[in-house]
């Protein structure tokens, strides 16, 4: 009797209150997103007292008093919070509260179609900082280590990269969202270039095989988008002593700023010395550098960074005459490169964040035989990109860029005459792109990209789509589609200013299973091409836009870092089938630098006993396709199939005190021999044949060995 003569009082009193107030009942559910209920989930109007819990089945009551405006607020722990304004003037709400999870790093789905990420600090990435230096056979080049993943094609005679049936050029490199004029050093055909930049550089490197962001342009095929260290942990200074030559570097690190100083010497001279070569160098390369790298951090959320650099190399050597390639003429290159990049990231609050670059680029390159070439290019660009986010879960990226360029070139030859080109242009895109994720299942990204060129005349607009869908705890099904244009390149416009963008658009399908350190990757996709710049043999200046082309095929990739003991391993493998009709090709043909299967085994062991890193790497190309003029049809003969097994091992000390690597590899360890097919000459014989010489690495193994001190820093066992 006295419990219920309690209630009875109590519910005459909350009457006596309501009458009295005006005030308003506010009940309803929480639920998830499977709508199940949410236990225990605090709900309140927001700026007062007036709230409760969720009981039992999610159900919640309570009195609130009236105001002009009611924000209703319910929080519930891994769910982003729920807000709903109350409807005014009304003496009972009810609010069906329905949670979103918070999309978090550990459990989001991650979209993964046509994109390897390496990182320290990104979930489900396919290989770390780390990897690329280390990777046997790619002595350390960001390309050379790229070659070991699914998608690329390995073309010994020019050390860049290809990615599924597309030319090099077709693949663009980004230095902090800025892209880079001339990622590679100079070469002359049939010479392996390498990379400019070191991957010590970069703290976070995405090698984009194909449906990347809208953010980036001017690619076919692949973007390389690298995003630079921050400031560094502590001073040290380093010492390089190398089988090719030697370095010096310093960094400095104060609270909020640092300052890297370094400078380099590379000389094969004493190489090619003890290991004989297949080429008569007159001058071998000869090559030196000097960088400078500032770091600032205002405060914990903005960070300015600066870096520039300048290389110079040169070398003559003994090359094919290309009228008859049976003979040899002096050949010399000389090349000057500058590079510098600026960009600062700020954070706004909490929903704002903006970061803007600048960049300037110079690159002249003289060229002389029986004939003088200079060339030089430079560039300017700015670029601004603001991300907004909309929520935990949705976010909108969005910016614009300028680059204005300027191509020169100057030609002489006896009796032909001499050859002046210039080009300038000014490109100008926009760019906005949309991601969000609905729960952890599903994440989709879609982005619009606006691009003009002043030398063309012409603007472009390409969509760009991608979606991801998680299909258990440990996999994904990813996809991706898109528009991706490109302005000829300056061999092409230097005879025509009157061509188009080219294009490409691609369809991929990714599967991807990652668990316990080991993952798992297949992708398909299918790539089309057109407005392809296209000419008749030996007629460049009548080129128009008519070419096209496909590209298919299915990439798999499996990494396991968990199943041999201080053991890591991966292997890919690719198949593709590709055909286009462009530059001088008479007939739709597989190009010269695409093989139809490819394959490549990383396997590194650490030896704990005696602090070593070994490594192994395995690769095989399938025979690729070249033109023999003396031969009906085209593209008809075929080159053997590339072997390469290399070696690597990375022994860590001190010495005098301070933390020391020494490091050697060796590239085709078994001695494999690698033919890349024949060079031919441009005017037949007296018999009506065309004379020709093989092209092959200069010689069957590259050795390196090097020495790197770090004096400041010491190497505990």
């Amino acid at each position: 009797m006295l419990l219920r003569a309690t209630i009875i009082l109590l519910l005459l009193n909350l009457s006596a209150w309501r009458l009295n107030s005006q005030a308003i009942i506010i009940n309803g559910k929480a639920l998830d997103e499977k709508g199940a209920p949410a236990v225990g989930a605090n709900v309140f109007i927001k700026g007062s007292f007036d709230g409760t819990s969720t009981g039992a089945d999610g159900s919640f009551y309570f009195l609130a008093e009236p105001e002009e405006t009611l924000l209703l607020t319910v929080s519930y722990l891994g769910y982003q919070p729920f807000e709903q304004v109350l409807a005014s003037g009304e003496d009972s709400i009810w609010v069906e509260a329905r949670l979103q999870p918070i999309a978090s790093e550990l459990d989001m789905v991650v979209i993964t179609a046509g994109a390897f990420e390496a990182s320290d600090e990104k979930k489900a990435v396919v290989l770390r900082p780390l990897d690329i230096v280390t990777t046997a056979g790619a002595t350390a080049d960001i390309a050379g280590a790229l070659n070991t993943l699914p998608g690329t094609q390995r073309v010994g005679e020019e050390g860049r990269l290809f990615v599924r049936g597309g030319d090099a050029y077709e693949i663009q490199t980004f230095i902090d969202g800025l892209q880079v004029q001339s990622p590679y050093g100079s070469s002359v055909p049939d010479l392996p270039a390498r990379g400019r930049f070191s991957p010590f550089l970069f703290k976070e490197t995405t090698f984009a095989t194909g449906g990347f962001s809208a953010e980036y342009g001017q690619a076919l095929s692949s973007a390389l988008i690298l995003e630079t260290q921050g400031l560094p942990d502590e001073s040290i200074t380093g010492v390089s002593l190398m089988s090719i030559g030697m370095g010096l570097s310093h960094t400095q690190r104060w609270e909020r700023s640092s300052i890297a100083l370094s400078g380099d010497y590379t000389s094969l001279g004493p190489y090619i010395g003890l290991v004989p070569q297949d080429i008569d160098w007159e001058k071998p390369v000869v090559s030196k550098g000097s960088q400078m790298i500032f770091r600032h951090k205002p405060d914990e959320d903005a960070i300015f960074k600066f870096q520039g650099s300048a290389q110079f190399s040169d070398f003559a050597l003994q090359y094919p005459d290309p009228n008859d390639v049976s003979q040899t003429l002096p050949l010399s290159l000389s090349n000057d490169n500058y590079y510098t990049n600026a960009t600062y990231r700020d954070i706004l609050g909490e929903k704002w964040s903006l970061r803007g670059g600048l960049s300037y680029a110079y690159d002249r390159e003289d060229i002389q035989q029986d004939f003088q070439l200079s060339k030089s290019e430079q560039s300017v660009q700015v670029k601004v990109a603001a991300n907004h986010h909309f929520s935990e879960n949705t976010s909108l990226t969005f910016g614009g860029e300028a680059i204005r360029r300027r191509f020169e070139e100057n030609y002489m030859e006896e009796p032909t005459g001499a050859f002046h080109t210039l080009l300038e242009d000014t490109y100008a895109a926009g760019f906005a792109e949309a991601e969000s994720h609905f729960g952890t299942k599903l994440a989709g990204r879609l982005g619009v990209r606006a691009e003009y060129s002043s030398l063309l005349g012409a603007g472009r607009l390409s969509p760009r789509l991608s979606f991801a869908y998680k299909a258990g705890a440990f996999s994904q099904v990813s996809l991706a589609y898109g528009h991706f244009y490109q302005k000829p390149q300056e061999e092409q416009l230097r005879f025509n200013h009157n061509l188009d963008f080219e294009r490409a658009t691609h369809y991929i399908l990714n599967y991807q299973y990652q668990r316990d350190k080991r993952l798992f990757r297949v992708e398909g996709y299918y790539k089309t091409y057109s407005s392809l710049v296209r000419f008749e043999t030996k007629e460049p200046w009548l080129s128009e836009n008519s070419g096209d082309g496909f590209s298919r095929g299915v990439d798999v990739f499996y990494r396991d870092r968990a199943s041999i003991r201080n053991g890591d391993f991966w292997i890919s493998y690719s198949f593709l089938d590709t055909k286009r009709e462009y530059l001088d090709f008479p007939e739709p043909s597989t190009p010269s630098f695409a093989s139809r299967h490819n394959f490549s085994g990383v396997y590194k062991h650490w030896l704990n006993g005696i602090n070593t890193s070994i490594g192994f790497t395995y690769s095989y190309s399938s025979p690729r396709p070249y033109n023999n003029p003396n031969v009906a049809g085209f593209n008809t003969g075929r080159t053997a199939a590339y072997q390469d097994l290399s070696f690597n091992a990375s022994y860590l000390t001190n010495l005098f005190g301070q933390f020391t690597i020494l490091y050697v590899s060796v590239t085709n360890l078994p001695g494999f021999k690698q033919s890349f097919g024949y060079r031919y000459s441009s005017q037949p014989d007296p018999q009506g044949q065309f004379t020709r010489s093989p092209v092959e690495p200069p010689a069957k193994r590259f050795f390196f060995v090097g020495l790197f001190v770090s004096i400041g820093e010491q190497f505990d066992n």
